[in-house]
């Protein structure tokens, strides 16, 4: 054992120095010193355990692994975060060399701040596994809840369910490639109080919920006791909610119910308004709790959850606790994107299995029998789990066609596959894709494609500028033409976007959009002021809820000059910034107002999950990181609609990416009776 796990005072002032070489963060020692100061007798290889599961929580990680820690230490720390030069603090590496997996959890599990289970210990010791104490809560509460869910299928009517599919999934025109997944979604989602559907961009998962919605209700509508089930609809960001708001209300006007019985009743039925999270919970500001829990539950027999990757452990904890043990809950979203900012890949872990099915052979005849569709022998197993029967993958993109690049690349990508990738980047049939190689500190190409785009076809920041500038009303025009023009502005906005892998450095968010700034001021598209953030064209991005304005995280608006007084030119002009708001609404905010927002010229792939743009734009760093994952660069990917450029330092970079998948340690699932893999 290493002479500093011999004493907790050398133990905290290595841990000093490792966090003033940003091995590890303040709060992780802080947790480290405050166990000390509560309990002096605690072991130094329990601090250094205590301080490096905080460490793995801000990267994401639900728990820490004693034992791949010991047996990988590169996973906690990596070697390339060793400082050149001086005289380094003695690496984790060397310190956790000499102990045992023996030695440390015994440690634990004889000093007063770690658990085996209930209780308030500030740490929960599971076998290998070391959890904060808040973290193995939300994963019990979520598995717990789940499991509940999964033990009582909802037994429905199989004669008339398949009629109800029949007629909402017609044959289609041409004869698909294998079995209608949406048609088979629909049916597993039916008869299951937790449904999980996930898909690629452009493989229907709005559509497939909207006809599920519409054959519960029709269920609903003839039973003994009808009346129609409450349903709400949710996402976990505004700018999330606002989009799927927009798909769900132009679908519901465009199903086609005429062959069922109460066909008005069932669409009047079908909620069109979209939510966050937050709100449908009631979130109180300046706190973690909400209004709906377990002691007050939500009045709801539905909850649909859109973009479902981006849910932390604690919003699906307080989302299962809030939910009445009777009431439903689906899940959407593509299980290859990036995980939530916070820790936990939740949708991740619900759909380990997806591709491979694992459906039981029950599950297989019931699904044939309802859906008259076949299921591949491949994705029978006849030990399938209960959680594997009630997850469903959508499998063909309705969005990419067979010539499209983005689509081609999407699915590289997310195969690992760095040969392909390159091939496809630089493949000339591919028209909606272009690679632009940065050389050094050059930005000539990035500043190019941010202002000019490609062509007309793929447009860059020059377009919603030149939008705003040449139809800008009259200065006595009424509020009805001002919002018609801060929507034409905003439309254009959503015409291009540039990402970036990192907020930091040459190629991250601060720099990138301090130099398109001034870029679009030098070709006299601004005029950004001397002093201050603010000018007419600045585009904004919320970073924090704001219920009083009715602002969240990741909504996007644009400064505009605007009368004081709509068609009263007197009173001169001043700037505000306008929102999309519901049904095509605009909202105008005055600037002073806003307390969490900042330029959006570019923004992380981070922020940009919920959101499509017609041309996306990736820049990445010039150099590997752990941040920078295969998820990261297919959820840039498919954020683009028509058109995606990748600017590029180093082409090693990509090739790094591509072979780093994220790998979140988390307990989830494998702890559900039957459910575990």
């Amino acid at each position: 054992m290493h002479d500093c796990l011999r004493n907790a005072e050398t133990l905290l002032g290595l841990l000093r120095a490792w966090t003033r070489e940003g091995w590890i963060r303040p709060v992780d020692l802080a947790l480290a010193a405050t166990l000390h100061q509560r309990r002096p007798d605690t072991p130094a290889p329990a601090l250094l355990a205590a301080a490096l599961t905080s460490q793995r929580a801000g990267h994401g990680h639900l728990l820490l692994d004693l034992d791949t820690t010991l047996r990988h230490p590169e996973t906690v720390i990596p070697v390339t975060d060793v400082p050149a030069g001086g005289i380094p603090p003695i690496h984790p590496h060397a310190v956790l060399e000499g102990l045992s997996l023996e030695d440390w959890i015994h440690a634990l599990a004889s000093s007063q701040v770690a658990g085996s289970g209930p209780g308030s210990e500030p740490l929960v010791l599971e076998g290998k596994r070391l959890y904060l104490r808040r973290y193995w809560r939300h994963e019990e509460t979520i598995t717990q809840h789940i499991a509940a869910r999964l033990s009582a299928p909802v037994e429905r009517d199989e004669h008339r369910v398949r009629e109800l599919l029949v007629q909402l999934f017609p044959p289609p025109r041409r004869q698909p490639e294998g079995a209608q997944w949406q048609k088979l979604a629909c049916a597993l989602a039916a008869r299951s109080r937790f449904a999980v559907i996930t898909g690629g961009p452009g493989t229907g998962k709005t559509t497939t919920v909207i006809r599920l919605l519409a054959l519960l209700q029709a269920l609903a509508l003839e039973s003994p006791d009808p009346r129609p089930l409450r349903i709400r609809l949710a996402a976990p960001t505004g700018k999330a909610a606002a989009r799927l708001n927009e798909s769900i209300a132009a679908q519901v006007d465009q199903l086609d119910l005429a062959g069922l019985h109460h066909s008005d009743g069932i669409r009047a039925a079908i909620p069109t308004a979209v939510t966050t999270l937050h709100r449908l919970l009631g979130a109180r500001p300046d706190t973690r709790r909400f209004a709906y829990n377990r002691l007050r539950p939500l009045p709801l027999d539905l909850v649909v959850v859109d973009e479902a990757s981006m849910i932390d452990v604690e919003m699906m904890s307080a989302l299962l606790e809030a939910l009445p043990p009777a009431a439903g809950l689906v899940l959407l979203g593509d299980k290859d994107q990036l995980a939530s900012v916070e820790a936990g890949a939740v949708l991740g872990s619900l759909c380990s299995r997806a591709a491979g099915g694992q459906y039981t052979p029950a599950t297989r005849d019931w699904l044939q029998r309802v859906a008259d569709e076949q299921i591949d022998d491949t994705l029978v197993d006849i030990r399938g789990r209960p959680l594997d029967q009630a997850v469903s993958m959508l499998r063909h993109s309705h969005r990419f066609a067979a010539d499209s690049g983005i689509g081609a690349l999407a699915r590289a990508i997310n195969d690992g596959d760095s040969a392909r990738t390159r091939d496809i980047l630089t493949d000339d049939r591919y028209q909606d894709l272009h690679c632009i190689p940065l050389t050094g500190p050059d930005t000539t190409a990035l500043l190019q494609v941010a202002c000019d785009g490609h062509s007309g076809q793929a447009p860059g920041y020059r377009h919603p500028l030149e939008v705003m500038h040449a139809r800008r009303p009259a200065d006595d025009a009424p509020r009805e033409t001002l919002d018609a023009w801060a929507a034409a502005v905003l439309a254009a906005q959503t015409g291009f976007q540039l990402l970036c892998a990192l907020r930091r450095g040459a190629w991250g968010v601060d720099q990138v959009n301090l130099r398109i700034q001034a870029h679009l001021a030098r070709q006299g598209l601004i005029t950004p002021p001397d002093t201050g953030h603010w000018y007419e064209g600045r585009p904004v991005l919320v970073t924090g809820n704001d219920y009083g304005l009715r602002l969240m995280n990741g909504d996007i608006g644009i400064a505009l000059n605007v009368p004081v007084t709509p068609g009263d030119p007197e009173n001169g002009k001043r700037l505000r910034v306008a929102f999309p708001g519901e049904q095509g609404t605009i909202r105008w905010v005055l600037p002073s107002r806003l307390q969490h927002c900042e330029t959006v010229y570019a923004m992380t792939v981070h922020k940009s999950q919920g959101s499509e743009f017609r041309h996306t734009a990736l820049v990445l760093p010039d150099t590997a990181g752990a941040v920078v994952t295969r998820e990261l660069v297919y959820t840039a990917v498919t954020r683009a609609a028509r058109h995606f450029t990748l600017l590029l330092p180093d082409p090693a970079v990509l090739e790094a990416a591509i072979g780093r998948p994220t790998q979140r340690a988390s307990g989830l699932f494998p702890a559900i009776p039957g459910t575990g893999g």
